[in-house]
């Protein structure tokens, strides 16, 4: 194989194709990874990927596409650059963090979102490839360039990424190479573009943001549009007017495009087939604003008069006649709100004329009022905006306007005229006419035929164009409108003559009829006529608008004589101011009459910038012709209207320095001049002129020429400034400190003039009056007269604009000197804010960037600003002031970041030790909503990036004491830290960020070395000094800013590229001033060591091993201090608590922490036990707290619920009693979520064992922000036990609350004597009490899930839980939703314990069965009579240990009787705590087996059939309207022969010779089983006389059969078992409320020997059990095996405070039950339908499958279970019991007195039997 080599060119590529990779030497890639190439080798490439740099691997050749790519070299290391043009880097980049982004918001289902970014996308991928075609044209690339950019800083912002700086072409600023004011204003500017982009996008007009703002901002723009085709069915040719057209004005806004059209469907001239290309231009922002803009296309025919004439020789040919219109909205694209693409092809559909009266304009209102059917014939257009003027264009769009592109000029000025933009255009308008039909028939065709001609009447060749793109022509000849008397025609020309020819011309209309036959037309002449003179006799042009001319009738012949007509009046009001007398004797002058009975008028046009139509202006620009009047001229010129005045700008300024110049020697009009000129300059600063500001410039550069101005000009200016500084009233003044820019200018050119003409003389001189005019400007600065103040603030504001020109000619030292005067003369508190505004304007300027200025000037300066500043603390300083004080420090701190550093050391030396202190005075002073806030810290910021290392050292020596270097040290420590804590910029603003940092980072460590040399010794240690750097160094390393890995892989390599990983550094620093500290280090011990831990957990390894060693320093400091390190200790765990909390932390940072702390340890033996003690608790509580982070953000709350009590346990362990607080009250709120109102008053219940019934004040510890008002301990748990009753009522743990109210009751009553809340306790208490006896309480199930697998977290792994589960919960429910928590987990399908190997394996596996609570025995009920009601709460409450059995088989196994080969195992658990507690699931602690033998099976299975008849009988007797049905079953079952399953299966499998041989130790039990079958005799009897007293008549035969059976199954058990009697009984219901059957109802089968219990209720945990921890007694085998024995037949009863348990016998009475209303009984009687329905193998102990079970006469699945318990308790006898026969021949019950028996008797007390078992 051949060696791998080097690469050389390909560096970089991306992969095009996915790779799997196979073995690990092959990188898996994935399409669009970016690879770096190091070698190859044949067809495989060696690399890495860009994105992981640790993956590195070989790949395919052919999977990869090379990219181009530049190579840097630093140094060692080289840099791989791509060699694409900057922003197609960007967009790439942009494009792989949207798209990481982009799924994010998919698997969130933010479907709108998710398909905005995707479009956006769509939209950069596009412009990507163009711009990576390299094709498109200059100007084209400049605007996608613009669209990109746009598009990436807009999506950027709404998806919250980083905000993106750039310079003005689009690309990225360099924060390296730009200063931190520029960068600070970039960021400001980016902001505001994207706010207004976004409310852009948010409304409904949604423009080409870059064509709009373009448009939006320039003051000139042109339309250009591209004639495609022109589809029309005309046969003739045609002449096709294109303008632009107002449809709310009705006007034509633009000189016409003429295209030339031929009848073949071709243009006339053939060469511009391809090339009809027009651009409208001289638009403005006036057009801009226009409601509507139309492009409209006129259609005229030329041909013959009817297309329907089909003898075409015959007929007069080259008639214009109208054919129709074809019109375009284009509002939008003028606008820039719709796409502007030279490539988008419009059509523009044709509107022929219908009637012949119709003339085209008419046409077009009719046509843009309602949109018909062209028929598809119309006009196939493009178009598109272009800014700017012609000259613009030109140079941006070379592809589209050539110098063949026709210009079509609006009709008016545009917005600007420049100079040199000569025109002399006269637009001529056809409007209408009037004409009678005299001798005619039918009225007539009338053409106009207009020409220009001069005053003898000689046609002007080519003075008339008809529009542009068209040669000019002698003649114009009007469209002809058939048989119509009055023809509106609206056909506008333009009229174009050298300017010397305006005098002598005129226009001439010639009216003609026109034939449509040629042999008549030939011989029609010129019926009448009309002329109009374009000027007037005072040399003015012709007035625009409109104009009615006289209509002249007469000879033909004699039309066409001037001096026939020219003596005639021209308009028709001439004709009615002189009119009657000249038409009587109109045949006398030449032979022309006026016709009264004709009309005709025309509107003009005037764009002249040499012609004016103002008397005034005209007799000052011609001011030699009657220079008598010039001084009034010159008055004059102030009331001429602006407009005219601008037009001619050039024109009166040359007039006005003409004047000046011829009178050079006199002064005469030297003020009427200046005042003048202040009018011009002052007109020009008006807002609707200020676009000629341009104008102005250009004249004063290129055509001023008035080399002696600057002496006059300087004359009057100093005479206005003296007279105005003696007081004394001066008018002008004010306009002409307003102009002052430009007389200077005019000052200084015409200086520079003179200069270039004289070779520099009287330089001297010119100097001198330059001086003593800033000396008049001074002086009128000192004054001290009211009037002057407005003039100090104009001077102020106006003259630093003056410097920029002055500085050319006057030496710029000696300008500043003059300037510095100019602002010390002012008193100092006057004018401060206009001087501050003055100063700006002054440093922006060039003299400022001059060193030699600045030494003269930036003193001043400064102090202005520190004065200004600093008089906050006499009086708040205003907002305006501060923004202009820190615009001034923005621009000087500007104009010093751009200079020479040498230059510019002083200065910024100056800038130091004057405003530093004073700017960071002013930061700390402001609000961080202040909105100038960021502006001052970018301030302070950019001094600090400017200032050396000797700057630094020059400041520290500043200061006179080291107490006020202190102070300086400590305010900037705190202002940092603040800034950094609440940093001032945007989120969004990360570069300004990371640059604030950088300077921040530099200022920290300069000033940590001025404490290491000034504050580190005993004598001067600063402890606070120290403490604010620790803290403020802590803050910096943990800002979020530079948190690298919360950051995208794009992100974080930039800032690593750019600023690197500015924690180590700090970090670093940090670690080196501890050690430094030496013994002061105890003064910072415990204070460092949160700040130090939160430095630690940083997730930076090299950092983590560097700072670690810092905590045993701390240990070891305080252990020989005081022998110990407990306040390290606690510091660390309360720290630790919140920083992991908080996200920081994780498995590395432990295993760092203890191997640290251990190797550190080990070189101290008096110390290292303890810190290995230590580490060991911080280790197990790093262990909780991950654990417990990780699933806070879990769905599984229950994870969340164990977490926390894992912690709290911890806590409690460790003797936290805060923390220990803290998580209960988690752990109170998650219960609450869940809705376990029981489980949330168990864990408060913790909180209350740590208070007293005292008066004592709370610590802080103890308290909780829910209870601040409660002041002492005896507050508080009054208020805590209230909420938990209230929890516990919610839970329906009334027993609970009675207990606590209890409590509260005996402190009411016997210490606080509050009489009133007793009574209200009271009354709660009396409320429980009846909800216990009345109110439902369904009982839970219980089950056991045992997790197994390494793949659970570790709280789970290889652990058993019992689960308390909600009311009414199926084992199917809660194990789905158990499964829902981990999806990847297998559910165990068998219910035995799993080996090691399924233990050990990395899977999930999740085992859930039913388990049954045990009863604990509780002494209070013995021999008692206990309701159902009380019993059946106990049965699933306060329980601790759980049964689970399953029949197992062993031996032979008759088929006909499994009783005797039928074993029980029975696995009994024990978990930590009662249930219900503090969770609704404990672990479980210890678990035992122990197997229940056939016959002890049977004894269960005969004592639950007994038990199941008592509660039979039990509710009969309570209830009369129970259905009799459940009964009929129950002992039909039983007696039954036929189904009689029971005990005949017990005889045979037990009551054998050969068993009682060979269990000879089963005698015991035998004899209980024989007493259990004798004993259910009488129960049955009881039964079938209840049975007997409430069957139906229809029933009565099944009761008959049923009877006689029992008859049977009497006579046969009590002969073979002996004879058990119940005493009488009264069937009468007696004593209890018929509303405890309620509970009855809802209860399943309870096992009362195996304690099975189907019910869920809550476990408070005993009250001493506090510590939450079980050591579990570890019984023998036997031991185990006779107490599941005990168990099997009475439940092992465990005291809530374990009371010694008794061995004697007790039996529980229940009294009778009333019946309940029919409606309640109906109710229940469904529910407990219900409840039966469930699997009788979670309730039953015997498993329902087996074949006996099905034969047990008990057992009938259909019969509905009936709960209620009487017998409650059986207990197995003592071993030294008598035997059985004994027992059996004994009186059931004790010899009871005769009194006692009425006593009985009268309680009604109904009670089946008493049991007493005497021990011998």
């Amino acid at each position: 194989m051949a060696p791998w080599r080097k690469t050389e060119k390909e560096r970089s590529g991306v992969a095009i194709y996915n790779f799997k990779g196979a073995g690990e030497s092959q990188l898996p890639l994935q399409i669009g990874d970016v690879v770096h190439i190091l070698e190859s080798c044949e067809d495989w490439y060696k690399g890495y990927l860009v994105r992981h740099k640790g993956f590195e691997g070989i790949f395919p050749k052919s999977f990869i596409h090379i990219k181009e790519v530049t190579v840097e070299k630093k140094r060692n290391t080289e840099n791989i650059v791509p060699a694409e043009i900057p922003l197609v880097q960007e967009v790439t980049t942009t494009l792989w963090e949207w798209g990481s982004i982009w799924k994010q918001l998919y698997v969130a289902n933010k479907k709108e979102r998710f398909q905005q970014v995707q479009s956006m996308m769509y939209d950069l991928m596009e412009w990507r490839s163009q711009l990576l075609s390299g094709t498109l044209p200059k100007d084209e690339l400049k605007e996608l360039k613009q669209k990109v950019t746009s598009k990436i800083d807009y999506g950027n912002k709404i998806l919250e990424l980083d905000l993106i700086v750039r310079d003005e072409d689009g690309n990225i600023l360099d924060p390296d190479k730009t200063s931190v004011i520029s960068l600070f204003h970039a960021h400001e500017e980016a902001t505001n573009k994207i706010t207004e982009r976004i409310k852009e996008e948010m409304s409904k007009d949604q423009p080409d943001y870059g064509t709009y703002s373009r448009i939006s901002s320039s003051p000139t723009y042109s339309l250009y549009v591209f004639v495609r085709n022109f589809v029309c069915r005309i046969g003739e040719d045609a002449e096709l007017f294109m303008s632009l057209y107002d449809p709310q004005k009705h006007t034509i806004i633009s000189e016409n495009y003429l295209v030339r059209w031929g009848s073949k469907g071709f243009p006339k001239e053939i060469d511009m087939l391809n090339n009809l290309k027009v651009v409208f231009t001289d638009l403005g922002n006036k057009d801009l604003n226009r409601d509507k803009v139309y492009l409209i296309c006129q259609i005229v025919r030329v041909g013959r008069m009817d297309l329907k004439d089909s003898n075409t020789k015959k007929c007069t040919q080259g008639l214009r006649r109208p054919f129709g219109v074809a019109v375009m909205d284009i509002t939008d694209t003028i606008k820039g709100k719709a796409e502007s693409d030279e490539e988008k092809q419009h059509f523009i559909p044709f509107h022929p004329v219908v009637a012949e009266n119709d003339s085209l304009h008419s046409l077009l209102g009719k046509v843009t009022a309602s949109k018909g059917d062209s028929g598809g014939q119309g006009l196939w257009v493009t178009m598109k905006m272009l800014v700017g003027d012609m000259s613009q264009i030109r140079k941006d769009y070379p592809h589209l306007v050539d110098r063949t592109t026709v210009v079509a000029r609006k009709l008016g000025f545009p917005e600007i005229i420049m100079p040199g933009d000569i025109r002399n255009d006269i637009y001529v308008t056809l409007t209408t006419g009037d004409f009678d039909k005299y001798n005619k028939t039918t009225q007539r065709n009338v053409e106009v035929i207009m020409c220009v001609c001069d005053e003898e009447g000689k046609v002007i060749p080519n003075a008339i164009c008809l529009g542009a793109g068209d040669k000019p022509v002698s003649e114009y000849r009007s469209v002809l409108y058939y048989q119509v008397k009055q023809p509106r025609w609206m056909e506008t020309l333009k009229v174009a003559v050298p300017i010397e020819d305006m005098q002598r011309i005129h226009l001439r209309f010639m009216f003609r009829h026109r034939s449509s036959q040629e042999s008549k037309d030939k011989g029609e002449k010129n019926f009448a006529m009309a002329y109009v003179k374009l000027m007037k006799e005072d040399g003015t042009t012709l007035q625009d608008g409109s104009h009615e001319l006289v209509v002249l009738k007469g000879d033909s012949k004699k039309m066409e004589d001037a001096g026939a007509y020219l003596t005639l009046p021209s308009c028709r009001q001439h004709v009615e101011n002189k009119g009657l007398t000249l038409s009587r004797s109109a045949s006398s002058v030449g032979g022309l009459s006026v016709s009264a009975r004709d009309a005709f008028s025309i509107s003009t046009l005037v764009c002249s910038t040499k012609l004016t139509q103002n008397v005034g202006l005209l007799g000052l620009l011609k001011w030699r012709m009657k220079p008598e009047l010039l001084q009034e001229n010159l008055e004059k010129l102030k009331i001429v209207d602006g407009e005219e005045v601008v037009k001619f700008l050039q024109d009166t300024l040359d007039a006005l320095f003409n004047i000046m110049m011829e009178h050079s020697h006199s002064d005469e009009y030297d003020i009427l001049v200046f005042d003048a000129l202040i009018y011009i300059i002052g007109l020009i600063a008006d807002r609707k002129f200020q676009h000629f500001n341009t104008v102005l410039e250009a004249y004063i550069q290129q055509h001023f020429s008035a080399t002696l101005a600057y002496k006059k000009l300087m004359t009057v200016l100093k005479t206005y400034l003296d007279t105005s500084s003696r007081g004394e009233q001066c008018e002008p003044i004010l306009r002409t400190l307003k102009a002052l820019e430009y007389v200077f200018k005019f000052i200084v050119r015409s200086r520079t003039l003179f200069s270039q003409l004289y070779e520099g003389k009287e330089q001297t001189e010119f100097e001198e009056s330059m001086r003593r005019l800033f000396e008049s400007i001074n002086n009128l600065m000192k004054s001290q007269y009211k009037t002057t103040i407005l003039l100090q603030v104009a001077a102020l504001k106006y003259i630093p604009s003056v410097l920029q020109d002055v500085e050319t000619v006057f030496d710029a030292k000696l300008l500043s000197q003059l300037l510095y005067e100019f602002y010390t003369c002012i008193p100092p508190v006057k004018l401060q804010k206009q001087k501050v505004q003055s100063m700006n304007e002054i440093v922006r300027s060039n003299l400022f960037k001059k060193q030699e200025c600045r030494d003269i000037l930036l003193p001043v300066i400064t102090k202005e600003l520190k004065e200004l500043l600093e008089q906050r603390e006499e009086q708040q300083l205003q907002l305006q002031e501060k923004k202009y004080c820190v615009e001034l420090l923005n621009s000087i701190l500007e104009v010093l970041s751009y200079q020479d550093a040498e230059t510019t050391y002083h200065h910024i030396q100056e800038l130091m030790v004057q405003l530093l202190r004073t700017v960071n005075r002013t930061v700390i002073s402001m609000g961080r909503d202040d909105t100038l806030i960021s502006h001052f810290v970018a301030c302070m910021t950019a001094i600090l990036n400017q200032m050396d290392n000797q700057h630094y050292s020059f400041y520290i020596e500043t200061f006179q004491t080291n107490s006020e270097l202190v102070d300086f040290l400590m305010e900037t420590f705190i202002m940092f830290k603040d800034l950094i804590g609440k940093n001032v910029y945007p989120s969004d603003w990360m570069a300004m960020s990371m640059v604030q940092n950088r300077v921040f980072l530099r200022a920290i460590n300069k000033f940590a070395e001025t404490m290491n040399q000034k504050f580190l010794e005993n004598m001067d240690f600063e402890v606070q000094l120290w403490n604010n750097y620790f803290h403020l160094a802590v803050a910096f390393i943990t800002q979020d800013s530079l948190q690298l890995e919360h950051f995208s892989h794009a992100k974080y390599n930039k800032i690593l590229n750019k600023y690197g990983d500015m924690r180590r550094l700090i970090g670093f620093a940090i670690r080196d001033m501890w050690y430094k500290l030496g013994q002061n280090k105890i003064c910072f011990i415990p204070g460092m060591v949160g700040p130090i831990l939160e430095m630690t957990l940083i997730p930076e390894v090299e950092l983590r091993k560097a700072t670690i060693p810092i905590f045993f320093d701390m240990m070891l400091c305080e252990y020989h201090k005081t022998g110990e390190f407990k306040k390290f200790e606690n510091e660390i765990i309360l720290n630790l608590d919140h920083e992991v909390e908080g996200g920081r932390g994780d498995e590395q940072y432990m295993q760092l922490f203890e191997s640290i702390l251990m190797e550190c340890s080990s070189a101290y033996c008096d110390i290292s036990k303890t810190v290995e003690n230590f580490v060991n608790l911080v280790k197990g509580l790093l262990e909780k707290l991950l654990d417990y982070r990780t699933v806070m953000n879990d769905e599984s709350k229950d994870n969340r619920m164990s977490c926390t009590v894992n912690l709290l346990n911890f806590y409690k362990d460790i003797n936290r009693e805060g923390m220990y607080i803290r998580y209960l009250y988690k752990l109170r709120d998650l219960h609450l979520d869940c809705e376990n109102y029981t489980e949330a008053a168990y864990t408060l219940l913790l909180h209350t064992s740590l208070l007293k019934w005292s008066d004592e004040q709370c610590a802080p510890q103890v308290m909780q922000t829910e209870f601040q008002y409660s002041q002492t301990h005896r507050q508080l748990k009054e208020n805590l036990y209230e909420k938990i009753i209230e929890y516990f009522d919610k839970g329906k743990m009334w027993e609970e609350s009675i207990s606590l109210c209890k409590e509260l009751a005996e402190q009411y009553e016997m210490e606080v004597f509050d009489y009133e809340l007793l009574s209200q306790n009271l009354i709660q208490q009396a409320k429980f009490y009846e909800n216990i006896m009345k109110i439902l309480r369904p009982k839970p199930d219980y089950f056991a899930v045992g997790y197994y697998g390494q793949g659970f977290p570790t709280f789970l792994r290889n652990k058993v839980f019992i689960y308390r589960g909600k009311e009414y919960e199926r084992r199917e429910d809660f194990q789905a939703q158990l499964m829902s928590q981990f999806p990847n987990a297998e559910k165990m399908n068998t219910t035995s314990a799993p080996g090691e190997d399924m233990k050990n394996s990395p899977s999930q596996y999740i085992q859930c069965f039913t388990v049954q609570p045990v009863l604990e025995e509780h002494t209070r009920f013995k021999n008692k009579p206990v309701p159902d009601q009380i019993i059946n709460f106990y049965k699933s409450n306060y329980v601790q240990r759980f049964h689970y059995s399953r029949p197992v088989r062993k031996g032979s196994v008759d088929p006909e009787n499994e009783f005797a080969s039928m074993w029980i195992e029975r696995t009994s658990f024990v978990t930590a705590y009662k249930l219900p507690g503090i969770l609704r699931w404990f672990e479980v602690v210890s678990m035992s087996q122990a197997t229940i033998s056939p016959l002890e099976n049977a004894i269960e299975t005969m004592s639950m059939t007994n038990e199941k008849i008592l509660m039979m009988i039990n509710q009969y007797q309570s209830d009369e309207n129970l259905p009799i049905n459940p009964l009929s079953m129950l002992l039909n079952g039983i007696v039954d022969p036929a189904v009689m399953g029971g005990f005949a299966k017990y005889e045979k499998a037990f009551f054998t010779n050969e068993y009682a041989k060979d269990h000879p130790e089963d005698q015991e039990k035998l004899n209980r089983l024989k007493d259990l079958i004798a004993w259910q005799i009488p129960f049955l009897g009881a039964g079938i006389k209840i049975h007997e007293k409430r069957v139906s008549d229809n029933l009565r035969p099944f009761h008959d059969r049923m009877e006689e059976c029992f008859k049977n199954l009497k006579i046969k058990v009590e002969k073979q078992y002996g004879v058990r009697e119940l005493p009488d009984f009264d069937d009468k219901r007696v004593g209890r409320p018929r509303s405890m059957l309620r509970s009855y109802r809802q209860m399943s089968v309870i096992s009362l020997a195996s304690m099975n219990s189907d019910c869920s209720t809550p476990v408070k945990m005993a009250s001493e059990s506090f510590e939450l921890e079980v050591a579990p007694r570890k019984p023998t085998k036997s031991e185990s095996e006779e107490n599941v024995l005990q168990i099997s037949t009475q439940p092992e009863v465990k005291l809530r405070r374990s009371k010694k348990r008794t061995k004697r016998s007790s039996v529980v009475f229940a009294d009778e039950k009333t019946a309940p209303e029919l409606s309640d009984m109906k109710c229940l009687s469904r529910k407990y339908e219900f409840m039966s329905d469930t699997n009788l193998s979670e309730h039953l102990v015997a498993p329902q499958k087996t074949s006996v079970l099905k034969q047990m006469s008990f057992a009938s699945r259909s019969m509905p279970t009936i709960p209620g318990l009487t017998l409650s308790v059986v207990c197995t006898p003592a071993p030294d019991e008598t035997n059985a026969s004994q027992r059996l021949s004994q009186q059931i019950f004790p010899s009871t007195s005769e009194g006692d028996k009425k006593i009985l008797k009268k309680r009604r007390v109904n009670q089946f039997f008493k049991t007493k078992l005497i021990s011998s």
